[in-house]
């Protein structure tokens, strides 16, 4: 290996190793803000009372997560209680070198812009359940193009411990790319999954996550609950802010909440809706697979967070996936969105866990920036429609946006080979 990219490699090692040994430390050691709240509190909780008790959340008792979180709490109480953050955070962290390791093979620069996304988000990144499912959700979305059955069923692996990745691979459905054996391949990997927790005696409780998410009030970071909060920080109504016990999330209370958290899963189910029907639309149009699945992806994603009464800090970790697809597959469209998702992870940070306690409180600056970057989540959401409506037909793209034309560290494909659309049918 030359010189020049073997400083690379090594400059991409440490700084994997300082933003993840960075984060840690924060989630370990800031017991002001306390980032890793929900391992601590939560899933160490979780299993706490489960060696107690023998009640076990998503087996003997309905929970709010899909059940293939569980294993992963599981595994994080090896070493003792004591030892239950750290334990996690390393198990994140071995699963980010995996993932690291496949995205510096493709294109550096996807590794480099996944380190800044992370940096940016924070500490959170690392200490919630999301930081499982990412590592599997970025291999499949690395194998789309050369084993589409694989990369559904990481992905679906990936929906089992955190819904979202089943965002990407409804994409793949819409998008054509091999759909009958996509399709199998999630049929499958969900079969074996439920039969799994069949055995372990889950019986209806496999499917809880489900009904527990329908019940749930408007949690302050969704963007439709601005509205509520404004109104409490000017005193316009008699708007309160209180921590709801059982789903561990900060909701409000006011005129009209209750209607509204209702209606906003017919809002968010029409907004999935009108994303798929563009996808649809711009795939028999004859648009490239690999943009109609980037853009319907990115617009799945934005639709769960700019049109749900739930938010969390998190949840932007949604947003790799579909930006790394859209890197590989249509970068020049994609670099905008690239770096707006880099501003809404940087203002989330500010949001959680730093300046949390100034939103519970309606303070107005940081009620402002928390409607900024709500905003901008909308505004994702329309790109990805804009992306959809706009895409060209496959022949008159350029050949570096080919679809899942593959992208060395320069944004273009290699010199010695053929787009990945010239190579094999989409």
């Amino acid at each position: 290996m030359p010189a020049r990219p073997r400083l690379e490699v090594a400059a991409l090692v440490a700084a994997f190793l300082l933003v993840h040994a960075g984060l840690g430390a924060l989630d370990l050691l800031d017991q002001v803000h306390q980032p890793a709240g929900d391992v601590t509190g939560a899933y160490r909780f979780w299993i706490d009372e489960w060696r107690s008790t023998g009640q076990l959340v998503g087996v003997s008792l309905p929970w709010v997560y899909p059940i293939g979180a569980l294993p992963w709490m599981i595994a994080a109480a090896a070493f003792g209680d004591a030892a239950y953050p750290v334990t996690w955070l390393l198990l994140v962290t071995v699963l980010d070198a995996g993932a690291a390791v496949l995205l510096a093979r493709r294109s550096r620069r996807l590794l480099w812009w996944w380190l800044a996304f992370t940096a940016c988000l924070g500490p959170v990144a690392l200490a919630r359940l999301d930081a499982v499912a990412l590592p599997f959700a970025i291999a499949g979305v690395l194998l789309v193009a050369d084993r589409p059955a694989v990369a559904s069923a990481l992905l679906t692996v990936g929906a089992w411990i955190k819904v979202w990745p089943a965002a990407i691979v409804l994409g793949l459905v819409l998008a054509g790319r091999r759909t009958a054996a996509v399709v199998a391949a999630a049929v499958g990997t969900s079969a074996a999954v439920i039969l799994l927790a069949l055995l372990a005696g889950a019986g209806g409780n496999v499917f809880s996550f489900v009904s527990a998410q329908t019940g749930r009030g408007l949690q302050i970071e969704a963007p439709v609950t601005a509205l509520w909060l404004w109104n409490g920080a000017l005193g316009l109504g008699a708007t309160t802010v209180y921590y709801d016990q059982t789903l561990l999330t900060f909701q409000v209370t006011g005129d009209g909440v209750a209607a509204t958290a209702a209606a906003m899963t017919a809002v968010l189910l029409a907004g999935v809706l009108g994303i798929c029907a563009l996808g649809l639309v711009a795939r028999l149009r004859g648009a490239p697979a690999g943009e109609v699945l980037a853009f319907t992806s990115l617009g799945l994603v934005a639709a769960f967070l700019a049109l749900n009464k739930v938010g969390s800090p998190q949840y932007l970790t949604w947003f790799v996936g579909p930006v790394l697809l859209g890197l590989l597959t249509a970068p020049r469209r994609f670099r905008p969105t690239a770096v707006l998702v880099l501003l809404l992870a940087a203002l989330t940070q500010l949001i959680y866990p730093w300046f949390y306690g100034d939103v519970t409180g309606l303070r107005p600056p940081m009620l402002a920036v928390l409607t900024v970057r709500d905003l901008l989540e909308l505004v994702l959401l329309g790109t990805a429609a804009l992306g959809l409506a706009t895409a060209h037909p496959a022949h008159r793209m350029h050949p570096v946006e080919a679809p899942f034309a593959p992208v060395d560290d320069e944004g273009a494909p290699p010199s010695s080979a053929e787009p990945l659309a010239a190579q094999r049918p989409v």
